[in-house]
C-alpha cells in the first residue's frame, strides 16, 4: 500500500477515534443515579468577573454513590458556585453548610431513565453520522488518488479497508451505547 493510502487510513482512524471519545465524554455527563464529578462538567462559575469552570475554583468529589461534595478554595465562592449549579439546570439543589456544598443526587424514575436512553441513542447516532462523514471524505480522497494515477485495484483495496475500518468503529459505537443503556436502566 502506498504512503498516501496509509496516510488516508491513519487520518480516518484518528478522526473516528475522536468521534468515539467525544461520544464517551458526552455519556459521562449523563446522570445514571450514581454521583460523579463529571455531572458538574461544563458548569461555569462567575469568578472575579470571568466565567470559570467549576473544577478551577473548587474541589469536587463523591464520598458515596448518592452525593457530590463541592469544596471551594475560597469560602466567598460558596454562593456563586451554588447559583451556577442551579443556573446550569441539572436538576440539583446544592445545600450550603458554610464550608462545602452538598448535592444529593436523586434516584431516577423509570420514565426519566427511558428519556435518557433516547438521548443516549441520539448521541450515538450523531457519532455514527460523524464516522460516516469521515468515511465519505476518505473515499473521496481515494478517488482523487485514482485520478492522480494510482492503479484501480489498489484503490479498490483501499476502499475495502476504509469500509472495514468504518464498520469496526460503528460496531464500537454500538457497544458503547449498549453499555451505557444497561448502566442507565440498572436501578
Amino acid at each position: 500500500m502506498t504512503e498516501e493510502a496509509l496516510f488516508i487510513l491513519e487520518e480516518m482512524k484518528e478522526g473516528m477515534q475522536h468521534a468515539v471519545s467525544h461520544l464517551e465524554k458526552e455519556f459521562h455527563k449523563f446522570r445514571t443515579g450514581k454521583a460523579s464529578p463529571q455531572m458538574l462538567e461544563g458548569v461555569k462559575v462567575e469568578h472575579y468577573g470571568n466565567p470559570t469552570d467549576i473544577d478551577k475554583v473548587a474541589n469536587i468529589n463523591t464520598p458515596d454513590a448518592r452525593q457530590i461534595i463541592v469544596q471551594p478554595w475560597e469560602k466567598n465562592m460558596l454562593t456563586p458556585i451554588a447559583k451556577a449549579i442551579m443556573d446550569a439546570n441539572l436538576g440539583f439543589n446544592p445545600q450550603n453548610n458554610g464550608e462545602i456544598l452538598r448535592i444529593t443526587v436523586p434516584p431516577l424514575t423509570e420514565e426519566r431513565r427511558r428519556e435518557m436512553v433516547k438521548k443516549a441513542k441520539a448521541e450515538a447516532e450523531t457519532a455514527k453520522v460523524a464516522i460516516r462523514n469521515i468515511r465519505r471524505s476518505a473515499v473521496d480522497d481515494a478517488k482523487k488518488l485514482e485520478k492522480d494515477g494510482m492503479p484501480e485495484d489498489e484503490v479498490k483495496v483501499l476502499e475495502k479497508d476504509i469500509q472495514s475500518l468504518t464498520d469496526q468503529f460503528i460496531l464500537h459505537v454500538d457497544k458503547v451505547l449498549e453499555h451505557k443503556e444497561k448502566d442507565i436502566m440498572t436501578v
